[in-house]
């Protein structure tokens, strides 16, 4: 079967590195940093143009990086200049590997039905004491915007989807879309831990 979500951003990648590689994030990914040790081991899942690994890498943690689209993958080593894993969160296998998991604007693209079974995968690949970030447009359940598939959530929809998994959240926000041309576009923000 083929992912649409996936034929998008092959068939889209260099607008979509180019539109979201300079996006600020500053403010969440100092929140999650802030709560991860010295020289962690980063799981950047669904991670895009590789632009918070970018950032990760620079702080000296030590960072593996994934993504579901051939093309975006391609971007993102010569970005990094390291390999960037082509795989989905379905192949995700990880156990007890990483000090925090970074989930930027990528979890919302997993089919709702398959959503906890795949909390689940990243409670385990988390170490204990380990952090996630996560970040879902706004709204309510399942919705397609353009050739894409969304999975949104607000601040009450997303509390059983990160608890039932067994992650203990930290920290729920609401904020803007930091692209040109989208600032009306809001997002729900969650840290939680393992």
């Amino acid at each position: 079967m083929i992912d649409k979500n996936v034929e998008y951003y092959n068939k889209n990648a260099d607008a979509f590195y180019w539109g979201t590689v300079g996006a600020d994030m500053s403010g969440a990914r100092g929140k999650f940093i802030s709560l991860l040790p010295d020289n962690a081991s980063v799981l950047d899942a669904g991670c895009g143009s590789g632009r918070d690994s970018k950032f990760f890498l620079a702080e000296g943690f030590y960072v593996t990086a994934f993504d579901a689209s051939e093309e975006m993958c391609k971007r993102a080593s010569q970005y990094l200049n390291q390999e960037v894993l082509m795989m989905k969160f379905q192949d995700v296998t990880y156990d007890n590997v990483f000090d925090g998991i970074w989930a930027c604007a990528s979890l919302l693209h997993v089919p709702m039905g398959e959503l906890p079974g795949t909390m689940l995968k990243m409670h385990a690949a988390l170490k204990l004491g380990g952090v996630i970030y996560a970040s879902f447009k706004y709204g309510n359940g399942p919705k397609m915007r353009g050739e894409r598939r969304f999975c949104d959530f607000n601040e009450l929809s997303v509390v059983p989807l990160f608890e039932n998994a067994g992650f203990n959240i930290l920290s729920k926000e609401i904020t803007f879309d930091g692209r040109p041309g989208r600032e009306d576009e809001k997002w729900i923000n969650v840290i939680a831990k393992k």
